[in-house]
């Protein structure tokens, strides 16, 4: 990265529960960035995905690949530094092939979706870091029964060790840009204050790095 250049972007990445938005939150109180987030709440096609996945599946992914893009052209627009939970690559790399592995995509709606992805992402710089957030399963599952959202009570086990497969593959081919991977199952920064500090210290380290 050219020394001139400010860090706009840092991404968090991770299966569902693993702590993003979380994480995101007090990055974002302790650098004073700018915080993006996941709009869950208003997602047209979230309940309906869960009841019945090969109906919708090509109407969410789409749905998040619009709005992930959206924010992304607002930080490269923009001025501010944002932190944002979840990223584009996310969407295209796990999530999408995951349900057209499992049947819950057709091959006709994922090939079209992910090429609209490869569209997408050759207009966009990467991240100037991507945080990972790397848990097993039972961390995931304790997280998510913690929060409680309604539509995600029906989220099988077996859904989300296909997620961390495709997760840890995606992750191990990653080379958009410079990575830093947090062990979630053993660093607690959500109430331990020294862990978040062990994450902080490993950021300022890349970013030293970075100018």
């Amino acid at each position: 990265m050219a020394k001139s250049q400010k860090i706009k972007h840092i991404a968090v990445a991770g299966n569902i529960g693993a702590g993003k938005t979380t994480l995101t939150e007090l990055l974002a109180r302790h650098y004073r960035w700018t915080a993006q987030f996941e709009d869950v709440e208003h997602n047209p096609y979230l309940n309906d995905f869960y009841e019945d996945m090969p109906r919708w599946s090509f109407n969410l992914q789409v749905y998040f690949l619009n709005n992930r893009l959206k924010q992304l052209l607002e930080i490269q627009n923009g001025a501010q530094t944002v932190i944002q939970d979840r990223t584009i690559y996310e969407d295209a790399q796990i999530f999408a092939p995951n349900l057209h592995e499992m049947g819950l995509m057709p091959k006709r709606d994922f090939d079209n979706y992910y090429q609209f992805f490869e569209t997408v992402k050759s207009m966009l710089r990467p991240p100037d870091l991507l945080i990972y957030l790397n848990a097993s399963v039972p961390t995931l599952v304790g997280n998510i029964q913690k929060r409680g959202r309604e539509y995600e009570e029906n989220i099988r086990l077996d859904y989300l060790k296909r997620l961390n497969e495709y997760y840890n593959t995606w992750i191990s081919k990653y080379r958009e840009g410079p990575l830093l991977i947090v062990d979630a199952d053993t660093n607690k920064f959500a109430e331990d204050v020294e862990d978040l500090g062990k994450i902080i210290s490993r950021i300022d380290a890349q970013f030293h790095g970075l100018f």
